[in-house]
């Protein structure tokens, strides 16, 4: 029996004679589509989205198609051709010769879930982790109004202790910057200027490990931004120790933080060089899952 992917190819193809695709031949065709998925992606729709992403990570004012194609590493002329097309659909505008975002781009993005797509891609490599370390997993992304939205999470098969109160339903919550790791990680991005006006200079205290002092906490975030990584111990709770890593998209920017939470008693100081390398890896891994076209 033909099944529904080889009825689609029948339709639409044809046999090397010219006629409908035998369902030997279709079938041969989608098991070498299946196995071959990168040699089907049209390059010319992939490099447009790097130039796309390109703009993105660009001033406001844009950029120039030079500098845009000599970022995604293309020659000019198809560049040219790409961003050209691309004005003509309004995802890009053309203003004094340098290429910006267009008002298609926006409009179509009102429509977009912005956390759905990134967390179900996720989603299988958190799980991963939480089983590896058998600890909680979560992922968080910035938000527009300088928080953290926590949009993923996957749990070992530990939930005794004080980890049973956060290792379930822990998506939509929202944690305080200075008293979390992935609330030190999105700090640490941030300029003196704006760290100043926005974090009073005495922080309120969940546990009697909080640092309360802003001085004392932008000291932390300088080892944050040195170091690559966020940590809290019985900051937030009692016997809670988390630890933090940023995702940053080809660009550079701060994309997700990657976080794994666990209880003292069982996830203690000397595991986090061993867990932080463990989540270097899925961070690693995760880019190239988020951004697999940026390299090609």
């Amino acid at each position: 029996m033909v099944d529904v992917r080889t009825r689609h190819v029948e339709a639409g193809r044809t046999g090397e004679q010219g006629g409908a695709m035998t369902e030997p031949e279709a079938t041969e065709y989608v098991e070498g589509e299946a196995a071959e998925p990168a040699e089907i992606a049209n390059k010319s729709v992939t490099k447009a989205v790097r130039l796309l992403r390109e703009i993105a990570a660009q001033p406001k004012t844009g950029a120039t198609v030079t500098t845009l194609a000599k970022a995604v590493k293309i020659s000019r002329p198809t560049a040219f051709r790409l961003l050209y097309s691309l004005e003509r659909t309004g995802l890009v505008d053309r203003v004094d010769n340098n290429y910006i975002l267009g008002w298609e781009m926006a409009r179509l993005g009102r429509h977009a879930d912005p956390y759905a797509g990134l967390a179900a891609r996720a989603q299988p490599l958190l799980q991963e982790l939480a089983d590896k370390v058998n600890e909680s997993v979560t992922m968080s992304v910035p938000n527009s109004n300088d928080g953290l939205d926590l949009i993923a999470e996957a749990s070992g098969s530990h939930v005794v202790g004080i980890m049973s109160r956060m290792a379930n339903d822990m998506v939509g919550r929202q944690y305080p910057l200075h008293a979390s790791s992935t609330g030190k990680v999105l700090l640490a991005e941030w300029p003196l200027e704006k760290l100043v006006a926005l974090l009073p200079e005495k922080l309120e205290a969940f546990t009697e490990h909080t640092i309360t002092d802003r001085k004392v906490l932008l000291r932390e975030l300088d080892q944050v931004r040195e170091q690559g990584f966020g940590v809290i111990d019985n900051e937030l709770e009692e016997e809670l120790l988390s630890l933090s890593r940023p995702i940053r998209d080809p660009a550079g920017n701060l994309v997700a933080i990657l976080t794994l939470n666990g209880p003292r008693y069982r996830f203690g100081r000397d595991r986090i060089p061993e867990a932080l390398q463990q989540m270097q890896q899925i961070v690693d891994r995760l880019i190239d899952v988020f951004w697999r076209d940026a390299a090609d």
